[in-house]
């Protein structure tokens, strides 16, 4: 794939930030000049080539994605190394805080994870290369150009990057319904560590479950007993956050 697309203001906003090769970038005549205005004067300083079309073209592009009337047309998207989000953690003097994802198939989920490991000082979010979302447009609109600064790494074998990452010191922590352990409060998020989040129906599969070090489990009071999974991956790690800022 030699060019991917890029939607939406805050997308579009933040590739540009963050140094992110862009092609070109499509504005739509009915755009809102507001909305268009610092994208079109950042892209111009960067010598960017700024296009005005129809908005159905737009609508094509990026179907079924609320462009907001800005679409970018960007170099592939970059995947990072196993190697460089820890090398990135140890650079900031802080321990790994690393989120691993078991075939999350849903893009929207992906982009709301990225968007909250951003928010929560997650050094890097792995996914299997199989059954797995990719970072696509979609990703990169429902992140808000989270995508742009959350290292992603693709794995053949997640089972094995658990076991390299245990070598590495990493505290492996999974995320299970019937968990006995609680996730407030177990002092288990202090450290290295990495959070392990299951497929939206499925869970963790069997393999990764039995590697992880420690499971753990959401309190439930309801009639419902399982949260969305970026909802729950965004409740947990924001007890990593909690427990490391009380650390401090």
């Amino acid at each position: 794939m030699e060019e991917e697309w890029i939607a939406g203001k805050h997308s579009v906003t933040e590739a540009l930030r963050s140094g992110r090769t862009i092609n070109k970038i499509w504005i739509a005549d009915t755009a809102q000049k507001h909305l268009t205005q610092p994208i079109i004067a950042e892209a111009k300083k960067q010598g960017i080539v700024i296009q005005h079309v129809d908005k159905r073209k737009l609508d094509q592009t990026v179907p079924g994605i609320q462009h907001q009337g800005v679409v970018a047309q960007a170099a592939p998207y970059a995947y990072a190394e196993v190697e460089d989000i820890l090398e990135a953690a140890k650079s900031k003097n802080e321990h790994p805080f690393l989120i691993l994802l078991d075939e999350i198939e849903d893009p929207h989920n992906l982009g709301s994870i990225l968007r909250t490991a951003d928010c929560t000082g997650a050094h890097g979010v792995i996914v299997p290369k199989r059954r797995s979302a990719s970072v696509t447009a979609t990703v990169s609109k429902t992140s808000a150009g989270a995508a742009e600064y959350v290292p992603v790494a693709r794995v053949s074998n997640l089972a094995q990057t658990i076991d390299r990452l245990k070598e590495e010191g990493v505290w492996v922590v999974g995320t299970d319904v019937t968990a006995r352990e609680g996730v407030f409060g177990n002092g288990v998020f202090t450290g290295p560590v990495a959070l392990v989040i299951g497929n939206e129906n499925k869970g963790m599969g069997r393999l990764i479950r039995e590697k992880c070090d420690v499971l753990v489990k959401l309190p439930m009071q309801g009639q419902i007993n399982s949260l969305n999974a970026s909802v729950a991956a965004g409740v947990v790690m924001y007890e990593v956050l909690r427990a490391r800022q009380e650390q401090e």
